[in-house]
């Protein structure tokens, strides 16, 4: 059987821009870890292109040796639909050419940027830092949203504390998260519980923890949202190293 593991030369640290991740890799190949769904976009650069990755609904795998070597920059949940002028919702499941959705003049200015930075990464913070300076910030409703669903709020209640109805606030996730709270909320689950495992804990009490009725409700969602068993996952992928 294939085993799978940790990308290649896989580094990762916070941004100094808000509250993203910036990362690097090295390379693909076909026995890495799928990119599972985390509520994030990311700006991307590829060999030298920028591109943004819309919001997953289910695992991703990058075909083996499309690319020497990748940067890019996770947004918190919800924050770059604004920076990117893009709803979420248009690239769902989806990766774009970054030419395809700004003018010229913008992908020029961002072409600039990364040239002019010490490294990919770097230009990448400051493609986000220059964008962030342009936009509005995020709106508090979409940044509680992510912070309750976190806590295990269901998504009646947030309704209700927010005194809005399940319509607006559906139409709310679909521009900031790519689709509904409800599968915001189960995404967030399954990281989650995903971070209880690799912490040590077993995954009867992981399912509680998380707020699953159980083992095998854990299970099914990791299954689906994966394509593999919260055991292959959790043997497979290691914690992400600094640089």
């Amino acid at each position: 059987m294939t085993t799978v593991r940790a990308p290649q030369g896989y580094r990762e640290r916070p941004s100094s821009v808000g509250d993203a991740v910036i990362w690097c890799r090295d390379g693909i190949s076909a026995t890495d870890s799928p990119v599972l769904p985390d509520g994030c976009m990311d700006l991307l650069w590829v060999d030298g292109r920028l591109s943004v990755a819309g919001p997953d609904t289910r695992a991703y795998r990058p075909e083996p040796g499309f690319a020497d070597r990748i940067a890019g920059i996770r947004f918190y949940p919800g924050t770059a639909p604004a920076l990117l002028g893009v709803p979420a919702h248009e690239l769902r499941d989806a990766r774009a050419d970054l030419a395809d959705l700004w003018s010229p003049a913008d992908l020029r200015t961002a072409s600039e940027l990364i040239a002019r930075a010490s490294s990919p990464v770097a230009g990448l913070e400051a493609i986000a830092r220059w964008r962030a300076g342009r936009t509005d910030a995020v709106d508090p409703v979409v940044r509680f949203l992510v912070a309750s669903l976190r806590s295990g709020s269901s998504v009646a209640a947030i309704a209700d504390e927010l005194e809005t109805g399940p319509r607006r606030l559906h139409r709310i996730s679909l521009a900031a998260f790519g689709y509904g709270p409800k599968t915001l909320g189960r995404v967030l689950r399954m990281q989650r519980a995903l971070a209880l495992a690799r912490g040590g804990m077993g995954l009867a009490d992981v399912a509680v923890a998380s707020g699953y009725a159980d083992q095998a409700h854990l299970t099914r969602d990791v299954r689906e949202f994966s394509g593999m068993s919260p055991m292959k996952l959790l043997g497979l992928n290691l914690e992400p190293p600094s640089f």
